[in-house]
């Protein structure tokens, strides 16, 4: 091999390298994740109940709220006018009927902290969290076939804005079952992706 070839190689490899090492200490998660203090746990509106199943969606906002106050990091809060942070979850499910805008999933939330004091909030699925012309038009229950994916999904949003859902998620995690208790393998992947950021972001100062 040419001496000249052998040289433009190694740079090569070297250039890779520092690629490698830079994209392997991103932080993942932007500072406002990191800074948040409230969240919010809602059911995307766009989310149907498996006929089987008809609290499925309920059954998984509560295991994530359960999780994140057991974690202690964020206050769980009703408003999304006043959650720094808004989860959304999804239950996947595997085709066949399923019911929209569920009556399950309109009752008021009430949820029981793990110190005993019982809060009760509004919806599960509370207006203007999407602009009405991107969500189900028809809020009476519904009997149709979603198109969706078969794996639990959680999304983290930006609280505080008008329409939050219609944003970008900024975390996003899918996998089967993910929102089953007790384990609730979403928010202990979430837990994860907050403590690398943690590392990252104080590595950098």
């Amino acid at each position: 091999m040419p001496r000249r070839t052998a040289f433009v190689l190694l740079v090569a490899l070297m250039l890779s390298c520092v690629s490698f090492a830079k994209k392997k200490h991103k932080q993942e998660l932007p500072d406002l994740v990191l800074n948040a203090q409230t969240v919010m746990v809602v059911i995307r509106p766009d989310a149907g109940e498996p006929v089987t199943n008809p609290i499925a969606n309920r059954t998984a906002q509560e295991n994530v709220e359960n999780a994140l106050s057991k974690w202690g990091r964020f206050r769980l809060v009703m408003n999304p006018q006043v959650a720094d942070l808004i989860v959304a979850v999804r239950k996947g499910h595997s085709g066949g009927p399923t019911i929209g805008n569920s009556p399950a999933d309109n009752r008021p939330v009430i949820f029981q902290p793990s110190d005993g004091d019982v809060r009760i909030g509004g919806q599960a699925h509370p207006p203007g969290l999407s602009r009405p012309e991107l969500g189900p038009q028809e809020r009476t229950p519904q009997i149709g076939t979603e198109i969706g994916p078969s794996e639990d999904t959680l999304e983290i949003y930006r609280g505080g804005d008008e329409y939050p859902l219609d944003a970008p998620a900024i975390w996003r995690y899918m996998a089967k079952n993910s929102l089953d208790a007790p384990t609730v393998a979403a928010v202990t992947q979430f837990r994860k992706a907050v403590d690398e950021s943690e590392k990252q972001r104080q590595q950098r100062k």
